[in-house]
């Protein structure tokens, strides 16, 4: 497993992705639906998915680093004008700040840094062969998902025969115990994130902030993920917020929001939807 790491990545996330899928194909082969056809319907959804959220965060990220690029030099100014008379009062320190170089220079380094990252995909064998297994993987989950998924209750009827006769009663009821928690967990989850993404993308959207329909679905989606989910979505919430706007109101409003949410989150949702 050590030596094929690399090899069985595709293999594992089809598995997890055919386990996920399989109650679906069931109910549809139970209304007449030809099991490979409701498997490529059900591959199909899941991609589909996958690539929304994708083609959400790619713009989302763009138009964050165009808009820092562009505000850097703002922010700049606004930090000198509140801390330096601080400075000078307190240490006697003046503080002093070229903005039109500081301007001219972030808008050259994100230039450069553009144009070199384009030269680095386009000419390191290194970034080919990444760029190669990265297509590969992607190739293969799905056909993997497929023939799982298609063939999910014979590979089930065969590892059974693999038990030996005097187990079988013991093993399989562990199997769906342990298969009844795992879905009662995932059917929560998801309707916790589904929640909290309609919760954060309303908040935001009466906010008014930039991008609150992305940052929202995101913060959302993420939340899966302990502490990390929604430490990003509080993240690129505020730099949105530093970045529109100028006053405390904003932040506070943004602040407010995901704090609430987090308390929505860990005493509300999760107890109801995940707990019991």
């Amino acid at each position: 497993l050590r030596w094929l790491g690399s090899a069985l990545t595709p293999f594992l996330i089809g598995a997890a992705l055919a386990y996920l899928g399989t109650p679906v194909v069931n109910r549809l082969q139970v209304r007449r639906v030809p099991r490979a056809v409701s498997t490529l319907l059900v591959i199909v959804f899941i991609g589909f998915l996958l690539a929304a959220l994708f083609f959400v965060l790619i713009p989302l990220v763009q138009s964050e680093i165009v808009t820092i690029t562009r505000r850097v030099p703002d922010l700049f100014a606004q930090f000198t004008a509140r801390v330096a008379p601080i400075l000078e009062e307190k240490f006697g320190v003046t503080l002093a700040l070229d903005f039109d170089s500081i301007r001219d220079f972030v808008t050259e380094n994100a230039q450069e840094a553009r144009d070199l990252s384009v030269k680095l995909l386009s000419g390191v064998k290194t970034g080919g062969a990444i760029v190669l297994t990265v297509l590969v993987n992607l190739a293969l989950i799905p056909v993997v998902m497929f023939y799982l998924l298609r063939d999910w209750n014979m590979l089930l009827d065969r590892l059974d025969d693999l038990v030996p006769l005097r187990w079988r009663p013991k093993v399989r009821t562990v199997a769906l115990e342990v298969d009844g928690v795992l879905a009662e967990f995932l059917h929560g989850q998801l309707l916790v994130m589904l929640a909290l993404a309609i919760y954060y993308v309303i908040g935001l959207s009466i906010v008014r902030l930039d991008h609150a329909l992305a940052i929202g679905i995101l913060t959302g989606v993420l939340v899966f993920i302990p502490y990390v989910g929604f430490g990003l979505g509080f993240m690129l919430g505020m730099l949105a917020a530093l970045l529109q706007w100028h006053g405390w109101p904003g932040f506070l409003a943004v602040l407010s929001i995901y704090g609430i949410g987090q308390l929505l989150e860990n005493y509300v949702l999760v107890p109801l939807l995940v707990g019991d």
